[in-house]
């Protein structure tokens, strides 16, 4: 009789289920293309998107466009920091280049090696983090963006680059490091307002 699994191995073992049932397809035009586009979620590219809309921001005088890029610039490098911090204590072989299901297990560690940095998904935890600080900026559009973080985030599992486990940790670091930056703004923004209140002594419209 075997023992019942606790709700960590259930966990691994859904992970792997997951990763052979996908496997199969890494290869596909499908695959390839989601992996494609899901590469906005990498830390270059994202930078690259916070810095185009800090530059658009300024060139157009908008204020809000300019916060908007300047928030989701550091809630990304705060997700970075974060992910990171994880990555450098654990090791966990991606999908993509696991033997079998022992090498698929997280486990402390601080290896170099580029397949061996499989948890938390880097990907998940920039798209969302950006996602989730636009939508503070931009309330009308966080649907959108906050799914096009998710979609980023799912395309690791069937291109075999992360296992969903990865990918929720990923998106749990980034939707935190969104949270505190939105709210280091919104406090930082009200103090000012309440200094240049008192300096100028005019009501200060947001």
């Amino acid at each position: 009789m075997t023992e019942p699994q606790n709700a960590g191995e259930r966990l691994l073992d859904a992970d792997h289920r997951v990763h052979k049932a996908v496997e199969q397809d890494r290869g596909s035009r499908l695959v390839k293309a989601m992996g494609t586009l899901s590469e906005i979620g990498d830390q270059p590219q994202m930078r690259l998107l916070c810095a185009g809309m800090i530059a658009a921001g300024l060139l157009r005088k908008d204020m809000r466009l300019l916060g908007a890029g300047a928030r989701m610039l550091l809630a990304h490098e705060l997700a970075t920091a974060m992910k990171s911090a994880i990555k450098h204590r654990v090791d966990r072989r991606r999908p993509r280049s696991a033997s079998g299901k022992a090498e698929e297990k997280p486990r402390s560690g601080s290896s170099s090696d580029k397949e061996e940095s499989s948890f938390p998904s880097g990907h998940s935890a920039g798209a969302m983090s950006a996602a989730v600080a636009f939508s503070s900026a931009y309330p009308r559009y966080s649907v959108p963006a906050l799914l096009t973080a998710s979609a980023v985030a799912s395309a690791q599992v069937p291109r075999c680059a992360h296992y969903p486990t990865d990918v929720g940790a990923g998106l749990a670091i980034g939707a935190a490091a969104g949270g505190i930056v939105n709210g280091a703004w919104k406090l930082a923004s009200a103090l000012i307002a309440v200094a240049l209140k008192r300096r100028f002594s005019v009501p200060w419209s947001r």
